[in-house]
């Protein structure tokens, strides 16, 4: 199978989504992928056993797409090999009512990892500078001064809102976060023989909302809206990688090898030492065992 370098997805200045490819093109099987996701989610395995003694660093790994464009497929099978001890899973939908009595970054600053620890979260803080901008009467929920209407959002209302968001990364960063965000790049046509899929085999029929139908007739907003809040918000400490996720086997196995490259630049990262006293007691110790069998 054909190398890939995972910068090749980063996104270190704007860029178009619309010339950003959805699928690529590595002229390997689909065994092949599978193979080489197997074997970089054991080295991940294997890495987050080590984050996890090493207790300094925290990972927060944003998932970001349009609907069906397989987050939660990819949570499964890139963290399957992952000592379930040391990652949590948060999916954020509508905001609930103790939600809304908190500014919108609250829940999910209460849901960031602890130290030694992978926080995953499957739709993110850009919910609130997406969903919103599509529907903006969404922002009537939160009940902020000034704003009776939508009418009333300021122009400059996003803009903030998302300085907010890159402000909130940079303080998590700045205190031992790693964050890496992944927008799922789906092509318009694919997510249509997805949700056909839903509707034709009945095993995935519970998958399937009319909703869904709906949010697809605002697909030109939500790429406009995407494209925009990932220009501005990719930054060294908390960078945006576009992944062409028509592939789902494909898309998988870049994220994995993305999240692995990243965190092996980190070479501090090491499992702790012994204590010296331990340590000169290690035979004495070996002993006690022994003779307990």
């Amino acid at each position: 199978m054909k190398k890939i370098n995972t910068q090749d997805f980063k996104i270190a200045s704007p860029k178009k989504l619309s010339e950003i490819p959805t699928k690529l093109h590595l002229k390997a099987t689909e065994e092949e992928v599978k193979k080489a996701l197997k074997e970089t989610g054991k080295e991940l395995g294997e890495l987050q056993d080590t984050m996890y003694a090493h207790n300094k660093y925290s990972v927060l790994i944003c998932l970001q797409g349009m609907d069906t464009s397989g987050k939660d497929s990819l949570i499964r099978e890139v963290f399957k090999q992952f000592n379930p001890r040391g990652v949590m899973v948060y999916s954020f939908k509508t905001p609930n009512s103790n939600e809304l009595e908190h500014d919108y970054l609250w829940r999910h600053y209460i849901a960031l990892p602890e130290k030694g620890k992978f926080a995953i979260f499957n739709r993110t803080q850009y919910e609130n500078v997406l969903v919103t901008r599509v529907h903006p009467e969404y922002i009537l929920a939160e009940n902020l001064p000034g704003i009776e209407k939508a009418e009333d959002i300021p122009k400059n209302f996003w803009k903030k809102r998302m300085q907010q968001i890159v402000n909130f990364e940079n303080h998590i960063a700045e205190n031992g976060t790693i964050v890496l965000k992944f927008f799922l790049h789906l092509s318009k046509e694919e997510q249509r023989q997805r949700l056909l899929r839903r509707l034709e085999k009945a095993k995935h029929n519970w998958k399937f909302s009319p909703g869904d139908l709906k949010e697809r007739g605002f697909w030109d907003d939500y790429q406009k809206y995407y494209e925009e809040a990932i220009n501005a918000t990719s930054k060294e400490n908390a960078p945006w990688y576009v992944i062409p996720a028509d592939d789902k086997e494909m898309a998988r196995y870049i994220v994995a090898k993305t999240i692995l490259d990243v965190l092996s630049t980190y070479t501090d990262i090491q499992e702790p030492e012994l204590d010296d006293k331990v340590k000169e007691h290690i035979s004495a110790y070996k002993d006690i065992l022994e003779k307990d069998a």
